[in-house]
């Protein structure tokens, strides 16, 4: 069987949980796993995320999903519905939605439901992406409030576009409208995503909404998710499957990118970016080999990549390689190869097996 995996640790994932309900000082928790759990297969991490108080994904595609799997809490639909026809699902199915445009409110208007759906009015503080504007919201809020198709108790909730940099003047002011705009209407507030929970603590509110924290990855510039005290979930890792001695003045790999300056032993992992690895890593991009740093050598191709092993002259085929994970922040590759650890977690492909561990690793 090929060597490429993904070990999804759900020790760390509790660990992780953890930490982010420890770090919301008493909010209450929506754990994000849309995008298939970023990457590391939402359903198959239900059994670590007991402690959430509700489940945050995109869409109900998703959502359907995570009840067929097993999941208990109430999942929030963060885009809200797409068609009208999805609105009965949602309250049969104890979903919430977010209503973040006026289309949405007249669907919730003309539906007729067996009981009220739970909703959450966005408001757009600054990101311009979805969201009503603050001089909008009490019109919005006047609607839902007086239409059958929802419930008592709306929640407010506004996303932050730069709460990744804590010197951002630009969340600050986003702090600011949105609480100029949710005084004195009682109703509960969720401002964070994992950015926000770590570096705003003034904004924790109510609600808060860890994602990318929950997967052991720092959301904020410059720091890695073990400098917040979290641990990978994911590590992606695989084995040597050929060595080889390269002359020097020899190409490695597709157009000749990496030429050896010194005979050096090349070793060739089963790995690429048909699994979901970065083409565009470049070479000097670590990986571990038996536990050491190497470096890429060349171009990634579709199924493999070239290591230069001139500090490992014991390695051989079958050593393990991890590409990142436990001992090889994500953030590290991620910033090699010109991208974020987000994309690279969502990018991993169903041809990469996949291991489930709960509890300390193997020795």
């Amino acid at each position: 069987m090929r060597p490429a995996t993904a070990v999804i640790d759900l020790a760390a994932l509790r660990h992780n949980l953890a930490v982010a309900k420890a770090r919301a000082g008493g909010a209450r928790v929506v754990a994000v796993v849309k995008a298939n759990g970023y990457g590391h297969g939402a359903a198959r991490l239900l059994p670590a995320l007991g402690a959430a108080d509700m489940l945050g994904v995109a869409c109900i595609e998703e959502a359907l999903g995570l009840r067929e799997a097993g999941a208990v809490q109430t999942i929030l639909l963060m885009e809200g519905v797409f068609e009208a026809d999805e609105l009965p699902l949602c309250a049969r199915l104890g979903f919430d939605i977010v209503v973040h445009e006026p289309g949405q409110i007249r669907m919730l208007e003309q539906a007729r439901l067996d009981h009220p759906l739970a909703v959450w009015l966005k408001i757009n503080t600054g990101m311009n992406r979805l969201g009503f504007r603050p001089e909008e919201v009490p019109a919005a809020l006047d609607r839902l409030q007086g239409c059958v198709a929802v419930a008592s108790g709306i929640r407010l909730m506004t996303h932050f576009a730069s709460a990744d940099e804590p010197s951002s003047p630009a969340t600050r002011e986003q702090i600011r409208r949105f609480a100029a705009t949710a005084e004195g209407l009682g109703l509960e507030r969720s401002f964070c995503n994992s950015a926000g929970l770590l570096a705003w603590p003034e904004a924790h509110a109510e609600w808060v909404r860890p994602g990318i924290m929950l997967y052991g990855v720092s959301p904020l510039e410059g720091r890695t998710g073990a400098e917040e005290g979290l641990r990978p979930v994911m590590t992606l890792e695989t084995r040597l499957i050929a060595v080889r001695e390269v002359r020097a003045g020899e190409a490695v790999g597709y157009a000749g990118t990496w030429r050896a300056e010194a005979p050096t032993r090349i070793g060739i992992a089963a790995m690429g970016y048909g699994d979901g690895y970065p083409r565009h890593a470049p070479s000097g991009t670590p990986v571990l080999v038996n536990g050491s740093e190497a470096p890429l050598a060349g171009r990634v191709s579709m199924d493999m990549l070239a290591i230069d092993l001139s500090g490992q002259p014991e390695a051989r085929v079958g050593d393990p390689v991890i590409l990142w994970g436990a001992g090889l922040p994500v953030e590290t590759i991620a910033a090699a190869a010109g991208t974020i650890a987000y994309e690279l977690l969502c990018g991993i492909t169903g041809r990469v097996h996949v291991e489930l561990r709960d509890g300390p690793p193997p020795d």
